[in-house]
C-alpha cells in the first residue's frame, strides 16, 4: 500500500512543479491545489482507483464532513486539473474529473466604504507620526491600494521600478505572473514621491530586498501581514475597525463603476479574467442606487 501511495504522491508532487514553473500559477495556488489533493490519497491511491464514483466518493465525504461550498468547488477545481494534467501525461486513459460538476457558491456582496470614509482612511497617516519614515510609508501604501484597487500581493511585490510618478503609471504583476498596467491619481502620486525620500532611513544594508518599492520593519520588501496591520490600524483611527484591504480594492472598483466606468475598464485595473468576477460589482452599485433611492424618493 505505502508503494501505491507514493505512485500517487508523486504525480500530485510533479503536477504541483508543473503548476508552478509552467502554467506560472502562484506559491499559494500550488500550496492549496497540494493540500486538497493529498486528501484524495486514502480514496484513490493508484491511478487505476482515479474514477468518476471514486471522485465523486471523495467530494460527498468532503461534503459530510461539514466542508463549507467554497471549500468544494476549490477542491473540484483542484482534481479537475490534476485529472487534466495526468491524461496529457499517459497517467490516465481520459480526463475523468472533466465531468465533475462544480458546486454552485454563494458570493456575497464585498463590504465597501463611502468615498468620503475611504479617503479619510488613507489620510489617516497625516495625523499619525508624521516625522516617521514609516508614516510617510504608510500613507503611500494607502493611497495606492485605493487608488488602483491592486491585491495587497500584488502591492508587496512592487520594486521601486515598477512605479512611475511622473506618468502616474504602476507596472503590477498579478495572478499566474500575469502583469498589467494600471493608472494612479495625483494624491496617491505625492504619497510615493514623499515616501521615495524617506525610504532610505528604512533600507537594510545589503539586503536581499534593495529593489522593494516598500520596506517593513526590518527593511527588506514588507510582508503581507503589515500592510494588514496598517490598513487595520488607520481603519481604528476613522472608526472602521473591521475594514481589510480587500475591502479597499472592493471599494474602489465600485467607485470607478459609479463614477461612469466600463465595466471592462474595471476589470482591467483589478485583473480579472473573467469579466464575470467584475459583475458582482454591479450588483453592489445597484444595492447602493437602491438605498439612496428609497431615501430620497417622495414615493419611494
Amino acid at each position: 500500500m505505502a508503494e501505491q501511495i507514493t505512485q500517487i504522491e508523486a504525480a500530485i508532487d510533479d503536477f504541483a512543479d508543473h503548476a508552478l514553473l509552467v502554467k506560472g500559477r502562484s506559491p499559494a495556488t500550488v500550496k492549496g491545489y497540494r493540500s486538497d489533493l493529498r486528501t484524495l490519497v486514502p480514496f484513490a491511491a493508484t491511478f487505476a482507483e482515479f474514477t468518476l464514483p471514486t471522485l465523486r466518493a471523495w467530494l460527498a465525504d468532503a461534503l459530510r464532513s461539514g466542508l463549507a461550498r467554497s471549500t468544494m468547488a476549490r477542491r473540484t477545481a483542484a482534481v479537475r486539473a490534476f485529472s487534466t494534467w495526468a491524461y496529457d501525461r499517459g497517467y490516465l486513459d481520459s480526463d475523468v474529473a472533466a465531468r465533475l460538476a462544480t458546486p454552485q457558491v454563494n458570493r456575497h456582496l464585498p463590504d465597501v466604504v463611502t468615498p468620503d470614509r475611504a479617503g479619510k482612511l488613507v489620510e489617516a497617516e497625516i495625523n499619525a507620526d508624521a516625522a516617521s519614515p514609516e508614516a510617510a510609508r504608510d500613507r503611500a501604501m494607502l493611497e495606492l491600494l485605493y487608488a488602483t484597487g491592486m491585491r495587497v500581493a500584488e502591492l508587496t511585490g512592487l520594486d521601486t521600478a515598477d512605479v512611475d510618478t511622473s506618468r502616474r503609471l504602476a507596472r503590477v504583476t498579478g495572478k499566474g505572473n500575469k502583469q498589467r498596467v494600471v493608472p494612479f491619481g495625483e494624491n496617491a502620486a505625492s504619497a510615493i514621491d514623499a515616501w521615495l525620500t524617506r525610504r532610505a532611513e528604512l533600507l537594510a544594508p545589503g539586503t536581499e530586498d534593495a529593489a522593494a518599492l516598500f520596506l517593513g520593519s526590518r527593511g527588506g520588501r514588507i510582508d503581507q501581514r503589515q500592510v494588514r496591520r496598517v490598513v487595520e490600524r488607520a481603519a481604528q483611527r476613522t472608526g472602521d475597525s473591521d475594514l481589510s484591504p480587500h475591502a479597499l480594492r472592493h471599494s474602489a472598483a465600485t467607485h470607478m463603476l459609479e463614477g461612469g466606468a466600463d465595466l471592462r475598464v474595471v476589470q482591467e485595473l483589478l485583473g480579472h479574467a473573467s469579466l464575470q468576477t467584475t459583475q458582482i460589482y454591479t450588483h453592489v452599485s445597484a444595492q447602493r442606487l437602491k438605498s439612496v433611492y428609497d431615501q430620497a424618493h417622495p414615493r419611494a
